[in-house]
């Protein structure tokens, strides 16, 4: 968390020092740098979940916020470009009703979230660009414990892809906003460990969905 921190406000203060370049209204082509917040929601896969007991709640919620980044290159109305992000999420396994929120994992809180990916989309009018995006996600779910009175934490690294669709509207030459739904899907994790000594432990195939709708305001440079 301090370090997404410092990193949102060291995007920040680049963003006030930074001039802005001269850009048309409908000319997407720059650097941006964004804020993010929506909706998360990590649910058990299709070969994971319990669809006999419709009291088994196998998904968790929360807020997930972060920061982004990426360049963009407009072709005259096709705009296509690169992109990265750093998240974090407030989304946690608990108890609904005495039944355990089971996504697969056991009983973790969502972490941090790297992405790295490309988009492709359209001017659709001035100033608003429709696209779709993909790419690469590592997502952490922390687990903690006691065992036999000693405390425990244990991190999962799970990689997957991300697909998504979102819209983009330019206010000034230099400022914007975006709505977008992103789905990503988790099929491999690594187990690490909080004692360097023991070794991380690769857990194999698992299935991991997770639906987000997040909202984003940034500088165009």
């Amino acid at each position: 968390m301090k370090k997404l921190t410092l990193f949102l406000l060291a995007g920040s203060a680049f963003a006030v020092s930074s001039p802005a370049m001269a850009q048309e209204e409908d000319d997407f082509t720059g650097f941006r740098l964004e804020a993010l917040a929506g909706f998360d929601a990590s649910k058990a896969g299709d070969t994971v979940d319990d669809d006999l007991n419709e009291d088994n709640d196998e998904s968790i919620e929360g807020l997930v916020y972060g920061v982004g980044a990426g360049y963009d290159y407009d072709f005259g109305g096709i705009v296509v470009g690169v992109e990265a992000e750093l998240t974090d999420s407030t989304a946690d396994t608990g108890f609904d009703d005495g039944n355990f929120e089971d996504i697969g994992l056991g009983q973790v809180d969502t972490g941090r979230d790297i992405y790295l990916g490309a988009r492709a989309g359209v001017v659709a009018s001035p100033g608003l660009l429709v696209y779709a995006k993909g790419g690469y996600t590592n997502a952490r779910y922390n687990r903690e414990g006691t065992f036999d009175g000693e405390d425990y934490a244990e991190k999962i690294d799970a990689d997957g892809y991300r697909l998504g669709a979102g819209a983009e509207y330019r206010f000034a030459t230099n400022t914007f906003a975006k709505l977008e739904y992103r789905y990503s899907n988790y099929s491999e994790a690594e187990l690490d460990f909080e004692d360097d000594t023991i070794p991380d432990v690769d857990l194999g195939g698992i299935d991991l969905d997770r639906h987000q709708v997040m909202a984003g305001v940034g500088l165009r440079f």
